[in-house]
C-alpha cells in the first residue's frame, strides 16, 4: 500500500523536549469521559456536544465542604445559578446540600420551580423589580440589597405585605489587591455601607442580618479574600457597637479561580490555581482576626466557576483544514464561540479524541461561524487532524451554557455522565422548529 504524502514542515527544536520553563506538554488523546467512549456519546447525541461529569461535580463540592468543615462551625454553600443553571446541574449541587444563589427574577422562579424552598435561596443582583421582591419576601428568600433605590423599593414592598423581612447589604471594597467592583453594593471605605445600615434602622421595615461581599471573578489570590473577610468582620463589629445591629451571616460571594488558563497567563492554570483549602484558610484567618475573639458569624460562599468548570467538556468534530498566511495550520471545527464564549477569556485545553500521527506544529482552531472572531484557540502545538476526527475541549463547565447564543447554528445537546457510566441528555439540542415557534408574522405581511 502506498504511503500518503505528508508535507515537510519546520518546527523550532527544543533540546530534550524542554524549554527554560520546564518540559513541553504532550497532548494525549482523550477517548472517554468517566468510562464512556467519545464515539458512543457522539453516535448517540451528535456533534458538537457538551458533556458533564457528575462524579467531578460531586467531588469538587465535597472537597470545598470538607475544607470548610475543618475550619468553621457554621457555614453554607450557595450554588451560583448564573454559572450554570441547567436543572440537572443544579440538582446535583442541591443534593450535596447547597443553597441556590440567584441574581434575577427568572433565576428565582427557576429555583422555586425546581423544588428549592424560599429559605434555601439567596437573592443577589442589582435589578430586582417590585414583583421579584414581593415573591422573594413571600417565600422568605434571603434578599441582599444592592443600592439605595432598591433599598427603598424593598421597604415599600415589605410595608405592602405587612412583613419585616431579614435582609443583607451588598458591600464593595477598594482596599484590596484586585480591581474594585464598586458597581455592586454599597461602598465600605467611603461610608456608603454604614449610611445604608443607618437607613435600614431608621426605616424600621427591614432587619439587617447579613453582609455580602463579592470582590470579583477568577481571583487567583487568596490574600484578597483574607483582606475582604477581615474588613467585613470589622464592619460587622462596628455595626453592633455603634448601630446596635448584630450581623449573623457574612457572605463572601464567589470568584475562586478554576483550573482554566487565562489568555494573558503564561503558566497553565492547573499548575497555578490555588487549592480550595488555600481560599478557605485565607477567609477564616481574616474572619477570626476581624471578629477579635467574638463569636464567628455563619459563613456563606457562593462558589460557582471553581466547582463546575472542570466537570464540563465540549466535543467537536473537524470539518476542514487550511493553511493561513502566517503559515499556521488552521483546523475548522463544528463548534464556535457562539456556544463557547469562554474561548475569548481562556486558552482552553484541547485533546484529540483518537490516536493521531504526524509532527506537531502551531495550530489555530476555528469555529464554523462567518465571523473573524470565531477562534476557539489561536495557537497550540498540535498534530495533524483529518476531516471527521474529533477533539475534546476541557474546563468548559462554567458560563458557557448560560451565556451561549443561537447564532447561525443551533445550540447542541448537553449530556451528563453518571459515576456508573450511564449517560442522558440534560438539555435537548435546538432545531429550526425551536426557533420558529417564537416568531410571529405581522398581519400586513
Amino acid at each position: 500500500m502506498r504511503a500518503s504524502y505528508e508535507r515537510p514542515i519546520i518546527v523550532r527544536h527544543s533540546l530534550a523536549g524542554v524549554n527554560k520553563f520546564g518540559s513541553i506538554p504532550v497532548i494525549r488523546p482523550l477517548t472517554a469521559i468517566d468510562g464512556v467512549r467519545i464515539d458512543e456519546l457522539v453516535g448517540t447525541y451528535g456533534s458538537p456536544l457538551f458533556v458533564f461529569s457528575e462524579s467531578t461535580l460531586r467531588e469538587r463540592v465535597r472537597e470545598l465542604r470538607a475544607q470548610l468543615s475543618r475550619r468553621v462551625a457554621s457555614f453554607d454553600l450557595g450554588w451560583s445559578y448564573k454559572t450554570n443553571y441547567l436543572g440537572a446541574i443544579c440538582r446535583v449541587f442541591h443534593q450535596e446540600g447547597s443553597l441556590a444563589e440567584v441574581v434575577s427574577g427568572m433565576e428565582l422562579r427557576k429555583a422555586l420551580a425546581s423544588g428549592v424552598t424560599g429559605r434555601q435561596i439567596i437573592f443577589n443582583g442589582p435589578g430586582k423589580t417590585a414583583a421579584d421582591l414581593t415573591l422573594a419576601f413571600e417565600k422568605s428568600a434571603h434578599v441582599h440589597l444592592d443600592h439605595l433605590d432598591e433599598l427603598a423599593l424593598a421597604e415599600d414592598v415589605a410595608n405592602q405585605l405587612g412583613v419585616v423581612p431579614e435582609v443583607g447589604l451588598r458591600v464593595s471594597q477598594s482596599e484590596l489587591p484586585v480591581p474594585t467592583w464598586d458597581r455592586f453594593g454599597f461602598h465600605l471605605e467611603s461610608g456608603g455601607a454604614l449610611a445604608a445600615a443607618h437607613r435600614i434602622v431608621r426605616g424600621g421595615r427591614l432587619r439587617l442580618r447579613t453582609l455580602h461581599g463579592h470582590i470579583g471573578t477568577f481571583i487567583p489570590n487568596p490574600e484578597a479574600y483574607r483582606l475582604a473577610a477581615l474588613a467585613l468582620a470589622r464592619f460587622a463589629c462596628s455595626l453592633e457597637n455603634e448601630v446596635g445591629i448584630r450581623i449573623t451571616t457574612i457572605d463572601l460571594g464567589g470568584g475562586f479561580a478554576s483550573h482554566n488558563t487565562l489568555q494573558a497567563q503564561y503558566l497553565p492554570g492547573e499548575e497555578t490555581t490555588p487549592a480550595l483549602a488555600e481560599y478557605v484558610e485565607a477567609i477564616m484567618s481574616g474572619l477570626e482576626e476581624g471578629m477579635a475573639g467574638r463569636e464567628l458569624p455563619r459563613l456563606v460562599l457562593e462558589t460557582g466557576r471553581a466547582l463546575v468548570d472542570d466537570a464540563g467538556v465540549l466535543i467537536a468534530t473537524v470539518v476542514g483544514n487550511k493553511r493561513l498566511v502566517d503559515k499556521r495550520r488552521a483546523v475548522i471545527l463544528d463548534a464556535g464561540v457562539n456556544i463557547l464564549p469562554t474561548a475569548w477569556w481562556y486558552r482552553h485545553d484541547i485533546h484529540p479524541a483518537q490516536e493521531v500521527v504526524g509532527t506537531a506544529e502551531p495550530t489555530v482552531f476555528l469555529g464554523p461561524l462567518c465571523m473573524n472572531i470565531d477562534v476557539i484557540r489561536d495557537r497550540i502545538m498540535f498534530q495533524p487532524l483529518r476531516v471527521g476526527d474529533r477533539v475534546v475541549i476541557r474546563h468548559v463547565g462554567a458560563y458557557n451554557v448560560t451565556q451561549w447564543m443561537q447564532f447561525i447554528t443551533e445550540r447542541p445537546n448537553v449530556v451528563m455522565v453518571s459515576p456508573k457510566g450511564q449517560h442522558a441528555c440534560i438539555r435537548k439540542a435546538e432545531t429550526l422548529e425551536t426557533l420558529l415557534v417564537q416568531e410571529q408574522m405581522p398581519a400586513w405581511l
